[in-house]
């Protein structure tokens, strides 16, 4: 087990445990967007982003081919990024508003960034097993970040159906019937170790296209939804 967290994400960066995650992102990595034809691709496992004593995590699904697997960062490089470190940025948990490469100076408060499944997967749909092959990452990363940790948003129900049975397995008491993703959820986990803080956790619609571009997921809801959990977690907003 690792014992920090930057053990942990120079770790996860060697994994090669699915066969058909590892294929597809160096495949990725090999024949590129045309776009971005001259940038060298990252094509290997995306660790987590933020600082090791982080107050709040945001989990996402997995890095996007074009994304997170051509920078090396979670949600970089992609549409997703850009709107989730736009809200990021406006409640006062990044320094800037964007985030286009893994150099380019950004920041984050007390925030974490994550996801359950850290390979690109075809079609952005991990398999069942290649989402519980990868549970180890995040269970460690849980466990390292628990001093911390009062918060985590989770963007989509994947993110939410992943997290819960790895919450559940490093301590936390889920309650029964298992709740249900949806934005704008919240709920307080109970440790089952009394000396722990409580964790809460807020649902909310994934920063995709799909969502954001139709109007499903607003820039005013996403930005609700950070402010609600960065509270909770005992961060400062702007």
């Amino acid at each position: 087990m690792c014992h920090s967290i930057t053990a942990l994400d120079a770790t996860v960066c060697d994994c090669r445990a699915c066969p058909r995650l590892v294929a597809w992102r160096e495949r990725v990595a090999r024949e590129k967007r045309a776009a971005f034809r001259d940038e060298t691709y990252w094509g290997r496992p995306v660790p987590g982003f933020g600082p090791a004593d982080a107050r709040l995590l945001v989990v996402g699904l997995a890095p996007a081919a074009h994304g997170g697997n051509r920078t090396g960062r979670m949600f970089t490089g992609d549409r997703s990024g850009e709107a989730l470190f736009a809200a990021l940025h406006a409640v006062g948990l990044a320094n800037q508003p964007t985030s286009t490469r893994f150099d380019d100076g950004l920041q984050l408060f007390g925030t974490r960034l994550t996801a359950p499944v850290h390979c690109a997967p075809p079609r952005n749909k991990p398999t069942p097993d290649e989402r519980d092959r990868c549970s180890h990452w995040l269970r460690t990363e849980l466990a390292l970040l628990t001093p911390t940790l009062r918060a985590i948003v989770v963007l989509g129900a994947f993110g939410w159906q992943a997290l819960l049975p790895v919450l559940a397995s490093a301590g936390w008491i889920i309650p029964r019937p298992r709740p249900k993703f949806g934005h704008g959820a919240q709920i307080t986990l109970t440790p089952t170790d009394s000396s722990r803080e409580p964790l809460r956790l807020f649902g909310c619609y994934h920063v995709s296209q799909q969502n954001t571009f139709t109007g499903r997921l607003t820039p005013a809801m996403l930005e609700a939804v950070l402010v609600a959990a960065a509270t909770a977690a005992g961060l400062p907003t702007a």
